[in-house]
């Protein structure tokens, strides 16, 4: 599989790759947002550390040289505000699009410019027909993400792979295709 650009911009929203270098400056923004991000991403808990970070970072590097995921810190108006990817999870021919923004940029539209710049990177992709958006039903900031852009709702499923494993919830899955 070719690769996405290593910078994406829409609106006031930029993209660039994660690198390695940059695991104090993710424990930052995801200390800052566990309050936030716990009730939908099963590794924000009270002891995220500053390892973890570092082998997030690094296996974003793995993963883009892989071709299995391409994750992006997510930049609005030059301020660090979330994370963005395209991961390689959902069968040949598609890609998955996962988001999340820190609490003070939440309601300004970055996860829609986010999600946007990386659906028509994807879909840009050789090979790749489909993107979805797979979100925690209860998640409604999340679900006005995939609605803004296009995208139709093609299922609810039991998963409890988006919500912590001690609460399976139903879960949306939404699609846009070339």
């Amino acid at each position: 599989m070719d690769r996405p650009p290593e910078q994406l911009t829409h609106a006031a929203v930029t993209l660039r790759r994660w690198r390695a270098d940059d695991a104090e400056l993710s424990f930052r923004l995801i200390r800052e947002s566990l309050d936030h991000l716990a009730p939908w991403m099963p590794w924000a808990t009270p002891d995220y550390s500053l390892a973890e970070s570092l082998d997030y970072v690094s296996g974003c590097e793995v993963s883009w040289a892989e071709g299995t995921a391409f994750q992006y810190l997510v930049l609005a108006g030059g301020n660090p505000a979330g994370s963005a990817g395209l991961m390689a999870r959902i069968g040949p021919g598609g890609l998955e699009i996962g988001y999340w923004v820190h609490p003070a940029f939440t309601g300004r539209g970055v996860a829609t410019s986010a999600a946007a710049a990386l659906t028509e990177a994807g879909l840009a992709l050789p090979g790749i027909d489909r993107i979805e958006i797979v979100h925690d039903a209860r998640n409604i900031a999340s679900q006005r993400v995939p609605e803004k852009l296009g995208y139709a709702h093609v299922e609810n499923r039991l998963d409890k792979q988006v919500v912590p494993v001690s609460e399976p919830g139903d879960t949306k899955v939404w699609r846009i295709t070339r």
